[in-house]
């Protein structure tokens, strides 16, 4: 079981056939689930599944739906990033997270790997997005 930082191979592909609009409040819906360390996510993930996702107080199956960051670029890379998201007084461990399109049969867009357990006891539980700039947004491409 591991978790690999990767944007998805199904995801680059799709974005070459226009399955995926990230644009604010006009775009298609995304969520990200958290996991557990028995996950198995990465490069070759192409959907959600509730497979080793996390539960707990404070946490609904299926994750939190994110607020998306209209995509720009900065000099030559395009980029696009979320708003932080928070799963309020929750008592969860997670090793990491899958972002995907919920409008579109759950396809599998990012693996993040948080690196070690995280936890929250009776706390929040919030992953901060970095900057949507050419070297830091979530998604970027180059």
């Amino acid at each position: 079981m591991a978790i690999s930082q990767a944007m998805c191979t199904s995801f680059k592909q799709e974005l070459l056939t226009g399955t995926h609009d990230f644009t604010n409040s006009t775009g298609d819906t995304f969520k990200i689930a958290l996991f557990t360390s028995s996950a198995t996510l990465g490069a070759a993930t192409t959907a959600y599944s509730v497979t080793n996702e996390v539960s707990g107080t404070g946490y609904t199956a299926g994750g939190n739906t994110l607020t998306n960051v209209t995509p720009t670029t900065s000099g030559t890379t395009a980029c696009t990033d979320f708003a932080a998201t928070t799963w309020s007084t929750a008592t969860i461990t997670a090793r990491g997270a899958l972002i995907y399109n919920s409008t579109d049969s759950d396809k599998a867009v990012v693996v993040l790997d948080f690196g070690s357990d995280k936890t929250s006891t009776a706390g929040d539980f919030t992953i901060q997005f970095p900057t949507a700039d050419a070297s830091n947004a979530i998604i970027r491409i180059a």
